[in-house]
């Protein structure tokens, strides 16, 4: 219900590499991921209008199997596409709500002693799902934020001195409000790097918001959660994600995002540039992002179009530029048409 400011025609395709004049023999069968992410997009395009961007790096951080974070102002539908997302897939889904009270143990679980065995038994918490939709993350105070870290980066938490792995797939969609500051918790800059892409959502058009209007006066009292069909399974999606791996990179790709990630350090306007896990979380994005578009090897354009979102929650402005107005997207765009793209 919501659009971004680069629309998915920017997104690189197969006709960004000529290969319709020529005869590729791809190593990987990728047609059904490539088919079935046409479908969930058909699927979320009953109740959701525009927003091509978003839902495509929604799914790129699925096969990607990386985190999200999601911000935006209330009301532009962050919450309901990622939970209309995960409907198209069939697979355990759970919604937790930060707010300032809450504990880490609401969020992991605890051990309760049993009158019956006298004994502690483990609790688990709602965080163990395939998916989990974290609300307003940044209402929960600096505890419970960090509880998920062991969690987010292993897929596993520890309890009493006990390991409980996650079932995989293990993700975690965490939304929050840029505008309210009140009662709310910055995330340290150790939290933000175990999210994958960070995925601004900004206000519809006009146009998209008469079809938004339209859209829910014709569905009435219809939720909208029932016009959605699951169409991949946990067990393909895990398939899913080893097959991406397996996307093929040139050695000049490799440099080309190892430059783009040395320039933020080297870069006057930053205080605090990206980490290697960037250079990780851009290689894998833009492998996902390739495989979704059916191709079994990736391009420089795959690597633009995933670098800012994930980087522009990595990088740290320095107080003479931000008080400028300057924004890390803009700081990133300078930065990659500094670099030559690799041919």
């Amino acid at each position: 219900m919501e659009n971004l400011d680069t629309t998915s025609s920017n997104q690189p395709t197969n006709n960004d590499t000529n290969e319709s004049n020529i005869n590729f023999n791809q190593r990987l069968d990728l047609d059904k991921i490539k088919n079935g992410v046409l479908e969930i997009k058909n699927q979320l395009s009953k109740v959701i209008v525009g927003q091509e961007e978003f839902i495509d790096l929604l799914i790129v951080s699925i096969f990607a199997n990386g985190h999200v974070l999601i911000e935006g102002v209330p009301g532009v539908a962050k919450t309901i596409t990622a939970k209309l997302l995960a409907k198209t897939m069939d697979v355990e889904f759970n919604r937790i709500q930060f707010t300032p009270d809450l504990m880490p143990s609401d969020v992991l679980g605890t051990s309760i002693f049993n009158m019956k065995t006298n004994e502690f038994e483990y609790k688990k918490g709602p965080i163990f799902s395939n998916i989990v939709l974290i609300d307003e993350i940044n209402r929960a105070p600096a505890k419970t934020q960090a509880a998920l870290f062991e969690v987010m980066a292993e897929g596993q938490i520890t309890m009493d001195g006990v390991q409980y792995d996650m079932n995989p797939p293990f993700l975690v969609f965490a939304t929050q409000n840029p505008i309210e500051q009140e009662g709310t918790y910055r995330l340290p800059e150790a939290q933000l790097d175990r999210f994958l892409l960070k995925i601004e959502v900004d206000y519809p058009s006009l146009e998209e918001e008469i079809k938004i209007i339209e859209g829910n006066n014709q569905r009435k009292n219809t939720e909208a959660t029932e016009l959605i069909q699951a169409i991949f399974s946990a067990d393909e999606i895990k398939e899913f994600q080893k097959i991406v791996q397996d996307v093929i990179v040139e050695p000049k790709l490799f440099e080309y995002i190892a430059a783009i990630v040395h320039a933020t350090r080297n870069n006057p306007s930053l205080f605090l540039g990206a980490s290697p896990r960037a250079s990780l979380s851009i290689l894998n994005s833009a492998k996902a992002l390739a495989a979704i578009n059916g191709r079994d090897f990736i391009i420089p354009e795959d690597i633009k179009y995933v670098a800012i979102p994930a980087l522009k929650h990595r990088i740290v402005i320095s107080p003479e530029k931000e008080m400028e107005g300057l924004t890390s997207k803009q700081i990133i765009e300078q930065i990659i048409e500094s670099i030559e793209i690799p041919r």
